[in-house]
């Protein structure tokens, strides 16, 4: 069998994400789809809106076969070692190709890009500290440089963030000699940022959130033409069960005591928490009243937004430079949900996987584990009562979803 693999957040699974199922198996001529899928907190550095078994089920439902978790180690990080994670599972799980969307939607502009910052590495890496000394920040850095060096007009636009994924994902499997095949489809309708609802049945992840978040959850009516019945259906479970969505206000009180607990030695510890930030990040917590508040005062233009989100899920759950410093390739499996495609195709690669597979996790002892428990523990924090001993249970003891 021929497996495609797809790297996503599914925050939530919405219309764009069926297209790009469908599109990438008929692109790869793929037997099965493979979901390598971020867990609690996402690579932008926010929590997801409902659980990842919840957004596993909406992926098996909408046109997924297989649903892997990436580690926290890879599912929180810049877009060089997102990428290097997730298609390093997809080359261990036997994926014959990796598909993603891009805003240019043609592959030959990502391998070019790749090809060139290898073989320029010296005047490009020159061109990046430039640009940052001017004070900007690395994506926008790396882009400028880009187009210094190649002067073509027809060249990859790395200002895009699908591009700029892009162009890591196949860096990832050229780099390190995989012999998974990349493929794009180009992204229609809405960007990745945007917030409008104006198409009539594809709208960004972001939209869709916005329009959600906007009534505390009760403007699921607004977003059902952009959603597959099961993500509606999935919504309304997620809020039955657990009276609320996952956004960063809900964990601004646990982050704030983390940080005002903590000394400025403690916090300069944190990953990604570097030049002296930790003064900043203390000073503003000190008189923020919301997160909102907090990350509007901490922005500067040297760090982007996302940077310093991801420095905040450092910080909360407690992610020192030291953990952070053995990671450099996955080192297991941990399985969410498949349907019976998904079944067959493990059944037969099972046997050849380089990593142990994780079906259970009070199956699975080793400490490399330890930040994904962590994470989720901190993530079930956000909710209140029995909702969140519901969902640390869930972590430990949740069967597999199958579909």
């Amino acid at each position: 069998m021929k497996a495609c693999g797809l790297v996503v957040e599914y925050n939530p699974f919405h219309n764009g994400h069926v297209l790009h199922a469908r599109k990438s198996r008929e692109e790869s001529g793929a037997d099965i789809v493979v979901a390598v899928m971020s867990g609690p907190f996402l690579q932008r550095g926010e929590p997801a809106l409902v659980s990842k078994w919840t957004r596993a089920a909406m992926a098996l439902q909408g046109g997924i076969d297989l649903v892997l978790e990436l580690p926290y180690a890879f599912a929180t990080q810049k877009a060089e070692i997102f990428a290097r994670g997730s298609i390093s599972l997809l080359e261990y799980l036997g994926c014959d190709s990796f598909c993603f969307g891009s805003e240019d939607g043609r592959i030959e502009p990502f391998i070019t890009a790749h090809k060139v910052m290898s073989d320029r590495s010296v005047p490009f890496d020159a061109a990046v500290k430039l640009a940052m000394d001017a004070g900007n920040s690395y994506p926008a850095s790396a882009a400028k440089a880009y187009q210094t060096i190649v002067k073509d007009e027809g060249a990859l636009d790395l200002t895009k963030p699908n591009n700029i994924l892009g162009k890591e994902y196949v860096s990832a499997a050229l780099t390190n000699g995989f012999s998974i095949r990349p493929y794009t489809i180009r992204r229609v309708a809405a960007g990745y940022h945007d917030t409008d609802l104006s198409n009539d049945s594809i709208a960004s992840a972001t939209g869709i959130r916005k329009a959600i978040q906007e009534e505390g959850g009760k403007g699921l009516d607004s977003v059902s033409n952009y959603v597959p019945r099961p993500t509606r259906t999935g919504l309304e479970h997620y809020l039955s069960s657990y009276r609320a969505l996952h956004d960063w206000e809900m964990y601004w009180p646990l982050l704030k005591y983390r940080i005002l607990s903590s000394s400025l030695s403690e916090l300069a510890e944190v990953y990604e928490i570097e030049e002296g930030i930790e003064h900043r990040i203390k000073q503003m917590a000190q008189t923020a009243a919301t997160f909102s508040q907090f990350m509007t005062g901490l922005k500067t233009k040297r760090y982007t937004w996302t940077r310093l989100q991801r420095m905040c899920v450092h910080i909360l759950t407690h992610t020192s430079k030291e953990d952070m410093a053995h990671t450099h390739l996955p080192t297991y499996f941990r399985l969410l949900g498949m349907n019976g495609k998904g079944r067959e195709y493990l059944h037969n690669v099972k046997k050849d996987l380089p990593l142990p597979l994780i079906s259970k996790l009070s199956a699975y002892q080793k400490q490399d584990i330890e930040m994904d428990v962590r994470a989720a523990q901190v993530y079930a924090l956000g909710l209140s009562g029995p909702s969140q001993a519901a969902l640390m249970k869930r972590e430990y003891e949740a069967p597999l979803i199958l579909t």
